[in-house]
């Protein structure tokens, strides 16, 4: 996930409410995480990269991440009150969802390692969380998250080559009843 236009947004705060905001939007993203079993691997600025699956197997990863987006979503939408009513600005965020195999386990130098993932699913997940600013979409999930929701439904948005991928890959949008956004 990403904070849409987040340098915009840190220039009208100082130093000490950019961080207020960061801390609270962040605890709540990640405890939603949490709750949807996903391992937070590591926030950047104001982006969070989160994966499902690891280290414990879960064969519902897909259908958990998911709901996950779609709670964070609405999370920052209670969030964009809070934050209006302490007179900051609105906050807007995109999601990026891919399902596939990943490496994942310790990795780093000699110095210092972290337990993260890596890989082109990987990458093709974060490269739907940038589309989802082309496309003016709050969550995009790829053919591959999308076989994994058998239960949900998808609008189909557009057939794209990810940045780096010779390969054309379907992208969707999650359908959410309108009680549930």
């Amino acid at each position: 996930s990403d904070i849409r236009n987040f340098t915009s947004l840190s220039e009208n705060l100082t130093a000490k409410e950019l961080a207020t905001l960061l801390n609270i939007y962040l605890s709540r993203m990640t405890e939603i995480i949490y709750q949807y079993e996903g391992t937070v691997d590591k926030y950047i600025g104001d982006a969070i990269m989160a994966f499902w699956g690891a280290p414990l197997d879960n064969p519902d990863h897909a259908q958990q991440a998911l709901k996950a987006a779609i709670d964070m979503q609405i999370a920052a939408e209670s969030l964009r009150h809070e934050f209006e009513r302490r007179g900051w600005p609105a906050l807007h965020m995109g999601i990026g969802l891919n399902s596939g195999d990943m490496s994942v386990g310790n990795m780093g130098s000699s110095y210092r390692r972290a337990y993260t993932v890596l890989g082109d699913n990987v990458n093709l997940g974060s490269r739907l969380e940038s589309l989802t600013k082309q496309y003016g979409v709050k969550v995009l999930v790829s053919e591959t998250t999308k076989a994994g929701n058998p239960d949900t439904r998808f609008l189909p948005v557009d057939k794209v080559r990810a940045k780096g991928k010779e390969v054309a890959v379907e992208i969707f949008e999650p359908i959410v009843a309108q009680d549930e956004d």
